[in-house]
Formats: structure tokens, sequence, C-alpha cells
């Protein structure tokens, strides 16, 4: 079936929303561009939410969605979960303060559930968000290696921080060899020197990252993996084994990003799904229970790189130092293992081992129903995705293997469905994936089904 061109969703989105773009006039008279975060902004301005409630946001205009974006996947439970509610109460009532800035008990018991599930982190350090725990990451890896350049994929996300804002979304006409990418910087402000520093990999091409590895191997500390690209583009098992093979060999260290993966894909991440045991492991997004967080965790040798019994880090001020600062790796954050989010992450966790293959078999019901719908409607699309994640795309290519496989999808229609279903009440930012909590049940995947035929029978002209 051919598509017909429809108008733009914009008139229907702009009466909808009318007081959202009311709010966002305002608030850019106290942020740029209106937003304390780009990843919030979008066109033609984002929707401003004023309640959530399990599986649901209702915005300033008092318009109801089910709720897909959920935080980029830090929901799991969905909205004002009762395990959570009671959680924060009790660590509040029980201790009497939110913050004790000095060693507590619940950094160690929910250090022990964490290694339940994640047996590569040997020992472990908490960090305020994902973006600080794979920073931390690398700054182990410098310290224990003594080398000091990294090797990441093209397509991947890692944070905010100079070091990694390179290749993530790079324009093709710069981006060089499919099999040998070119290090394109993604942000102003970010000095050249990264380009060079930072090695870009192709995603699941086992040759080709072999050959790059082995040509820089004197100088990589370690490699950086989403293991399932954003979220949603499964690493070939072949392709994860044999990169853990080939980075021991050389003597650089692997970092399994699953920030976005942990307790989504599997409640022991992408490690437990591949039976593969990276040096090094972040985490954040779910374990916060809707709070920041992150925790770095991994090698015993490795992570002892940054105890205090290395020697006088740069707040010692003791005038018999028996070592610089400099020879220390130094770690610190005031709010690091916040009693608070480590009593909501434990809730979470423990709500999830009962519950996380209901949300599992939820998120694959949700995925074929779609897959079927389109089909009836002729548009190519493959719900592409592991456990509680996944991503529309629209192509009619069997496999989508990594970013360059994506940039050939068709994404303008994909943006265009996406804003009718804003229309709909069907939330997620446009061209984001799709994550589904303990709260998303038969009756919402029903209701978005049916949004998803209205809106398809616009874009289709209404034939199928």
């Amino acid at each position: 079936m051919a598509i017909q061109k429809v108008d733009y969703p914009l008139p229907d989105y702009f009466e909808r929303t009318s007081k959202s773009l009311e709010w966002m006039k305002k608030a850019k008279e106290v942020m740029p561009g209106g937003v304390t975060a780009n990843i919030k902004s979008f066109d033609p301005y984002p929707i401003v939410m004023e309640k959530g409630n399990g599986a649901h946001l209702t915005d300033v205009n008092g318009n109801e969605y089910i709720d897909y974006l959920l935080a980029y996947g830090a929901l799991m439970l969905g909205h004002g979960h009762e395990k959570i509610t009671e959680a924060i109460t009790k660590q509040l009532h029980q201790n009497g303060t939110c913050l004790f800035g000095t060693p507590h008990e619940l950094e160690y018991t929910f250090g022990k559930k964490i290694q339940q599930h994640y047996p590569s982190m040997e020992l472990l350090r908490y960090t305020n968000s994902g973006t600080e725990a794979t920073l931390l990451a690398l700054r182990l890896a410098y310290a224990y290696t003594g080398k000091y350049k990294i090797a990441k994929f093209e397509g991947h996300y890692h944070g905010g921080y100079n070091e990694v804002l390179v290749s993530v979304s790079p324009p093709l006409n710069e981006a060089g060899e499919e099999l040998n990418p070119n290090s394109v910087i993604e942000s102003k402000g970010v000095p050249e020197k990264e380009a060079e520093n930072t090695i870009i990999l192709p995603f699941n091409e086992l040759e080709a990252c072999e050959a790059i590895l082995r040509r820089h191997q004197h100088d990589l500390a370690a490699v950086m993996i989403e293991p399932v690209q954003g979220g949603f583009i499964p690493a070939t098992e072949k392709f994860i084994k044999g990169l853990r093979e080939i980075t021991k060999e050389l003597g650089i260290l692997l970092i399994f990003d699953e920030v976005k993966t942990g307790f989504r894909v599997a409640i022991g991440g992408a490690q437990q799904l591949y039976n593969v045991k990276p040096d090094i492991t972040a985490l954040g997004k779910v374990i916060g229970g809707g709070f920041p967080i992150g925790i770095v965790g991994g090698r015993e040798e490795i992570m002892l790189e940054s105890s205090p019994r290395r020697g006088a880090d740069v707040f010692d001020s003791s005038q018999s130092k028996k070592s610089k600062s400099k020879d220390v790796l130094f770690h610190s954050g005031t709010y690091n293992g916040h009693p608070m989010i480590l009593a909501a992450g434990l809730a979470t966790v423990e709500v999830l081992e009962e519950k996380i293959e209901d949300v599992f078999k939820n998120t694959a019901f949700l995925k074929q129903q779609l897959e079927q719908l389109f089909k009836r409607y002729k548009i190519g699309m493959k719900a592409i995705g592991i456990g509680s994640i996944f991503s529309v795309v629209l192509t009619n290519k069997e496999n989508i293997r990594n970013y360059r496989d994506l940039q050939q999808t068709d994404l303008s229609l994909r943006k265009e469905i996406d804003l009718h279903l804003l229309n709909e009440g069907i939330y997620t930012k446009p061209l984001n994936r799709y994550s589904l909590s303990t709260a998303h049940g038969i009756k919402e995947i029903d209701a978005t089904i049916k949004a998803y035929e209205r809106v398809l029978s616009k874009v289709c002209g209404g034939h199928h």
C-alpha cells in the first residue's frame, strides 16, 4: 500500500497542548530553550506533564497518555508505585534523615542484592547517574591499565561528557567507511583532541573491530559498549563473545554500559543473556526506582584502584602524606549511596524479582500485535528489542544490526506516526524506544493497538 501524503498533525497538536506551549514560552525566561536537559526537547515543542500514575501521564491541559517513555526507561514499576513510596517513607521514619553523609547499612544491603544478579561486580561504587557511572568506569580503566585512549561504538551513547560525545549520531557524510568509522565530535565545547583519543568501532562487525583494536592495542585502556545498542539493537552472540575474547587477549578492559539494559533485558542485564563477563559494568536508570543513581562494579583488582587505602586523595590535607594525590584514583560525591535512593532501588529490585517475566510477556504481546497491524496496512515494520524494551522500526530489511542500518529506515514516517500518536494519548518522545513497566497491562496494550489503528488509517488514507 502506497502511503498517501497527509497534513502534518500539528493543528490538533497545538489545540490539545495549548497550555504546554504557554508554559514553554515562560520556561524560556528561566532555562535556555525552556528545558533543563536537551533530551527533553522536541519539535514543535515538548508536552509539559502535571501528574503520573501507574502507566499513565496527565499533561497541563488535562490530556491523559499511556506512558511508554517512562523517563527513558527508568520507571520500570511505573509512576508512583506503592512499594517505592513505602520504602522511602520507612527509610525517612526509621533513620530520621534522608542523608547521612557517612557510611550506612543500606549501602551494604543494596550492594549485596546487586551482586546477586550481577556476579561480575565483585566490588562496586555508587554514583549519582548513569553518566557518572560510565565516567568512573573509564577513570578506573585508565588507572588500572596506564593507557589513556578508549574505543566506543558508532551510534552508542554513554553520557554527556567529552570522551564519549563522539560518533553518537554522526552525519553519514562525515562518518567515514562503514567498517572503519571516523571519530566525529558531536557537541560544541568538546575539544578536537577527543577525536584522537576516542576510537570508533563498527557494531556487530567482529573482523573489522578486531583489526582496529589490534592496530590501537598499545594505546587503548578499554572498549565501552552498549551490549544492546540504544537498548533495542542487540549484539549478535558471536560478536559479543568474540569481542570478549579479543579484548582479553589484547589486555584491553571490556566495559558493559548497562544503564539502559540493566534489569530491562533480563534481571541480570545483557551479561546474563549473553553469558559474558565484562571487566567493568555501569548501571543506572531502573535501579534507582525513579531517583538519580548509578553503580560501577567489576573485577576486585580493578575496583580496588578507587580504595582510599591506596593513599592520600585531594581532600587529605595532612602534613604527613605518604603519597601524592595524583597517585590515587579520586572518586567522591556527597550523594553517593543516598539512603533514600537505595531504599527505593531495593524495593524496585524486589518487585522485579517477582514481576519481571510478566513485563516481558506483555512486551512480547504488544510487539506481536503491532507487527500484525502494520502488516495489514502493508507497511514494513519490525518491533526490535529484547525483554521490556523495543523500538518501532519501519523497514523491510531482514536485520537491523547497527546505527547505519537504522539510518536507512523510514525515520520521517516514524516521526509522523509518533506525532499522531501523541494526539491519540500514546506517549513517547518521537523516534524514541518503547519501555514497559509492571503497570502496563492488557488494558493499556489494547488501547495502544486501537490508537495505532486510528493513526495508520489516517496515514494510509483510510485503506489497507
